[in-house]
């Protein structure tokens, strides 16, 4: 559920659900407990939650708790959206390369990494050596039908039952 807070003209901040008002701060930790909130101006009506919520991004800075640097916020103002999906793909590799890592550090998953491997190429070879025998076998049932044929092929046989010779 999204959480209404109305801006005053004072620039005063007030939470309809707690009926008080409230603190950039309080937003802020609201936010990142993952509260949704949307701030009305409330003259206008219009839609003002981008500029509280940078805002709080602001006051943070001036406490010195934002984990945002004046690089970050250089390039964002540079760039726009390119440079929140670049940090945000960045931060996924990282956490891939990270997770690949750890992984490989497990001893029952690297011992079943390896198994996995072996099982592989064992199949690899069932399947290569059963190739082999359907190839032969195929050669075997056409060798064994030329003899039962009197070595002759099928126009042969023909020619026969017709009680010819080829």
């Amino acid at each position: 559920m999204i959480r209404l807070i109305k801006r005053y003209g004072s620039r005063k901040l007030y939470d309809t659900e707690e009926s008080r008002y409230v603190s950039l701060e309080e937003i802020g930790d609201w936010v990142r407990r993952g509260q949704q909130v949307k701030v009305v101006d409330n003259t206008t009506g219009d839609d003002v939650t981008a500029q509280t919520l940078a805002l709080v991004i602001v006051e943070e800075g001036r406490r010195g708790s934002s984990f945002f640097t004046s690089d970050l916020l250089h390039d964002l103002l540079r760039r726009g959206e390119a440079v929140i999906s670049s940090g945000v793909e960045q931060l996924q590799q990282g956490v891939d390369r990270a997770l690949r890592a750890s992984l490989g550090r497990i001893p029952p998953l690297r011992q079943l990494r390896e198994e996995t491997a072996q099982l592989r190429e064992r199949l690899e070879t069932l399947e290569a050596s059963l190739a082999k025998i359907e190839a032969g076998d195929s050669g075997a049932v056409r060798s064994a039908d030329r003899k039962r044929s009197g070595g002759a092929g099928p126009g042969a046989r023909a020619a026969r039952r017709k009680g010819g010779r080829s």
